[in-house]
């Protein structure tokens, strides 16, 4: 088994645990009450609204919104970790046919790791620093790396294998 071959099948391996992981814990110790939040703060907004005091309508709206950015960011991280793991997982098991030689595909294989396990924890960081553009640009590095990784693979699919 090549190197590059190891790297994606237990990296992803590694990195599907690890979202599954954070996502459990996620699950049981935050998603509820994320969730309580979100509608208390809807229905507090409609409340506010019947009453025709729309500052604080507008006020529990802003809050629903901050929550709801939070959430999605948590469960769309944790989802990404582990089907980019899936994905190296069985790019792992065909990886050597890409036409490259082998230090060219550790290349492509490092780069889908670092950017798949790169891109969910720059976008779960945003969710403690709103708007920071140094954690937008991590996050747009990260997904760079796994599309630059993904078009590698699959030029080296394509390539032609030339004769010995």
């Amino acid at each position: 088994m090549t190197g590059s071959r190891k790297l994606l099948i237990f990296g992803g391996m590694a990195l599907a645990a690890f979202g599954m992981l954070y996502g459990l814990q996620y699950a049981l110790f935050i998603e509820h009450q994320t969730l309580d939040h979100m509608g208390g703060s809807l229905a507090q907004s409609f409340s506010a609204a019947a009453s025709r005091n729309l500052g604080q309508s507008q006020a529990a709206l802003d809050q629903y919104g901050e929550t709801k950015y939070d959430y999605v960011r948590q469960v769309d991280a944790h989802s990404h970790w582990i089907g980019l793991a899936m994905l190296m997982i069985v790019l792992g098991v065909i990886f050597e046919r890409v036409n490259f030689s082998e230090g060219i595909r550790q290349l492509v294989a490092f780069s889908l790791l670092a950017g798949s396990a790169l891109f969910p924890l720059a976008v779960i960081l945003q969710t403690y620093h709103h708007g920071a553009v140094a954690l937008k640009a991590l996050a747009v590095v990260g997904s760079g790396l796994v599309i630059a990784g993904l078009a590698a693979t699959a030029w080296g699919f394509a390539r032609l294998r030339l004769a010995p």
